[in-house]
């Protein structure tokens, strides 16, 4: 997931540069999708061979609904949040994705809460501390810390946007991709094929894009890559972002749950603060890193009570295990011969 998260990272910063450079977003997110599906096809095909005879109809079908909740609409969301606030603003707000994803789970009774327990406790503050720093990314934004003879510069172009359609953009896009992390873990259980399903996922992903950007009366020329920018970040965000990492997080979420898979989400936000800050001098503002702060407290105070209640089950699995070993040593069966009565 570390791997996994650097890679969506350097996505997220290639992205902007991209948009800033004048890249239609639906273009953007068709060729990242076919990118995606055409270098995982064949490994696909070839390694996940024995796949083939179980890929169903139904399969099918949450692979193409996999896709509008996790590829295309998802994409186009987060890449509008991206254009009107930043790479760093959008990683700091998608930190709510696993309270999010916690949130539905829980809905869904996926997962549960004893309110009389530490752990139980502890998910509903962390929750509850989570949703508060995202309020306060929202709403207060401060002085520059960094790059403050640009922040001038970047208000003026925030003037120009609509923040507050960016902000609502994020928190769809937060709502869909956590409702992705919940439909992967019932695919996972179905169809455990990461290469084969991302593969699919991407095409569906793709042919979704292009059919919306063909519904927007689009011109030829938005078709078109121009500049080395956008060139490496279709190709890097196609097969890195879309592709590889994708796989990783499916499996991630088929190994270890969709809430241990979402946890990791903070460290987008890290890494691509310490590229985005130097490299795209986009200032740092206090109310960002306040907000940001108090969500990774937040998150953690959440995964602290996950983890306990895990320990719990664990333990409570080990202790039956030794009163069953005990109670076969203290009363083994008997064989039975033929003077037995059955």
């Amino acid at each position: 997931m570390v791997g996994v998260d650097f890679g969506y990272a350097i996505v997220n910063i290639l992205m902007e540069a991209a948009l800033s450079d004048g890249m239609n977003h639906l273009t953007l997110i068709t060729y990242r999708l076919g990118i995606a599906s055409i270098s995982l096809g064949p490994i696909a095909y070839f390694y996940e061979r024995d796949g083939r005879d179980k890929l169903s109809f139904r399969i099918l079908s949450y692979l193409f609904l996999s896709a509008i909740v996790g590829a295309s609409v998802t994409q186009y969301c987060l890449l509008l949040g991206i254009e009107h606030t930043s790479a760093t603003f959008a990683c700091a707000f998608l930190n709510l994705i696993p309270v999010a994803t916690f949130l539905m789970a829980l809905l869904l009774r996926l997962e549960t809460v004893k309110l009389k327990s530490s752990s139980g406790q502890a998910k509903m503050l962390g929750t509850v501390v989570c949703i508060s720093g995202a309020v306060l990314l929202i709403t207060y934004k401060g002085p520059a810390l960094a790059n403050r003879s640009y922040a001038a510069a970047a208000a003026t172009a925030v003037k120009k946007t609509n923040w507050t359609l960016g902000c609502i953009a994020l928190v769809v896009g937060t709502l869909l991709w956590s409702s992705w992390f919940l439909l992967q873990t019932n695919i996972g259980k179905r169809y455990p094929y990461e290469y084969s399903s991302t593969a699919i996922m991407s095409f569906f992903g793709a042919a979704q894009a292009a059919v919306f950007n063909l519904c927007t009366r689009t011109t030829l020329s938005s078709w078109g890559l121009h500049g080395k920018i956008q060139i490496i970040t279709v190709v890097y965000s196609g097969m890195i972002g879309s592709g590889l990492c994708v796989v990783g997080t499916s499996w991630c979420v088929k190994k270890r749950g969709p809430v241990f898979t979402a946890a990791f989400s903070p460290l987008v936000q890290i890494i691509a603060a310490v590229f985005d800050i130097p490299v795209l001098h986009d200032p740092l503002y206090l109310g960002n890193l306040l907000g940001s702060l108090i969500v990774i407290i937040g998150l953690y105070v959440l995964l602290w009570g996950k983890s306990k209640e895990v320990e719990g089950s664990v333990s409570k699995v080990v202790a039956m295990e030794q009163i069953t070993t005990t109670t076969a040593q203290d009363y083994p069966i008997k064989e039975l011969n033929h003077h037995d009565n059955p």
